[in-house]
């Protein structure tokens, strides 16, 4: 994303999202389904009801890490959209009014122009800090660019 940093906006549509996280994330789940389940198969005293309370346990923990990788941010030619832990919101470029990651922030936060600020876990600087203040620059150059563009921009 330092295509910004010259004065060039990124390509829409673009998607950014914790990269490094989500692999940690995607991976630790699925290792701990596997050897929950591994657990349950082998392990002879264990009778059926115990072997699927075990896969049901370890669907339950894997899930929740997947719903954890789940965030991200997309900017395509009609707006932003935020995907979230367990929620989605599609927002047009002219709702967005600012784009700030603040030393300390635990990710991006959106302010809009009904007064409310939305959190957009899709750019965290958690592992990559570096990633994570490129992003946010190239989401506000495009908010920046796209808000006072006018009606030219397409609408869907």
């Amino acid at each position: 994303m330092s295509d910004t940093t010259a004065g060039r906006l990124p390509e829409l549509p673009v998607t950014f999202r914790p990269g490094r996280t989500r692999a940690v994330l995607l991976t630790a789940g699925t290792a701990l389904f596997v050897v929950i389940t591994l657990i349950a198969l082998l392990l002879d005293q264990l009778g059926p009801g115990e072997r699927i309370s075990f896969v049901f346990t370890a669907a339950l923990l894997a899930g929740v890490l997947f719903l954890l990788a789940r965030p991200k941010v997309d900017a395509d030619e009609t707006g932003v959209t935020v995907v979230n832990i367990v929620s989605r919101r599609h927002l047009e470029w002219a709702e967005i009014l600012q784009v700030n990651l603040r030393l300390g922030d635990p990710w991006v936060f959106l302010d809009l122009s009904d007064g409310t600020s939305l959190p957009a876990l899709g750019i965290q600087p958690g592992i990559a800090r570096q990633r994570a203040v490129a992003d946010a620059r190239a989401l506000r150059a495009l908010v920046e660019a796209r808000s006072t563009a006018g009606p030219e921009a397409p609408r869907s």
